[in-house]
């Protein structure tokens, strides 16, 4: 279980960004963090990440806090974010083999475990070219693979399938739905509402780094009378934003 217990940062600047949240997410579970641009997510991705210090609160996986262990804490994190970041000149599997010693991977596990998921993932066309002759597809497939080489209790994805076609995003709905059945931890972040419906069984709304909404799609939808998340996310901004337009479309008229 990954626990976020008034998890909060504020700046040098003044600028609060994360405003004490909480929330828990189980194994075998897809939680969506959601919010507009500036809401809090990256931020918050970030500390439970161990890469900026809370001001207060903490991050914990089964007990195991980021800011008493940052080391092991970040042993069970995979990370997939929109932008691949891959050698260009290095092969997947090359790739594959530097994060897993990284990690500590055993050497006997090591190449099982990088030769199954090239396999789950099918990256054999292609496990052996050079970073920087792939499509943007291809190298989301290894960005998702490197998250999960050194085997991870969590995995969070930060906007995965930002700038992919239709058959690049349905890969990494196959992916989700492959973590849920291995029994990860999963945290979504993503500004595609009708993608964090497929994708997620809980939804957590940030805005202005606050924690507003929390629930199962069923949930939000009895807490708001509204039918889906974009019209959540839309009454949500209304509500907390009244000098906003009702009518998103009267600017642009």
């Amino acid at each position: 279980m990954l626990i976020l217990e008034e998890l909060t940062k504020r700046f040098s600047s003044g600028l609060l960004a994360v405003d004490r949240v909480s929330l828990q997410v189980q194994a075998g579970e897809v939680y969506g963090l959601l919010g507009p641009n500036g809401a809090g997510k990256t931020t918050t991705l970030r500390m439970v990440l161990g890469l900026i210090p809370p001001t207060s609160g903490q991050a914990s996986i089964d007990g195991l806090s980021v800011a008493k262990h940052p080391m092991l804490f970040k042993r069970n994190i995979g990370l997939v974010s929109a932008s691949a970041g891959l050698y260009p000149w290095h092969t997947p599997r090359e790739i594959f083999h530097y994060f897993a010693d990284a990690f500590g991977v055993a050497p006997d596990v090591k190449f099982d475990r990088i030769n199954h998921l090239a396999d789950v993932m099918e990256l054999d066309s292609f496990i052996d070219q050079r970073c920087a002759t792939l499509s943007t597809g291809q190298k989301q497939r290894v960005n998702l693979v490197r998250a999960l080489i050194h085997d991870p209790a969590v995995v969070l994805l930060d906007e995965p399938t930002l700038g992919l076609d239709v058959v690049g995003a349905s890969t990494v709905f196959n992916y989700v739905q492959w973590l849920r059945q291995m029994q990860k931890v999963v945290i979504v972040t993503t500004h595609q509402l009708d993608e964090a419906e497929r994708l997620c069984d809980r939804f957590g709304l940030l805005h202005r780094g606050k924690l507003v909404l929390e629930g199962t799609l069923d949930q939000l939808r009895q807490q708001t009378g509204c039918s889906g998340l974009v019209e959540i996310f839309l009454q949500l901004l209304r509500h907390m934003e009244p000098q906003l337009t009702t009518d998103p479309l009267r600017e642009s008229r």
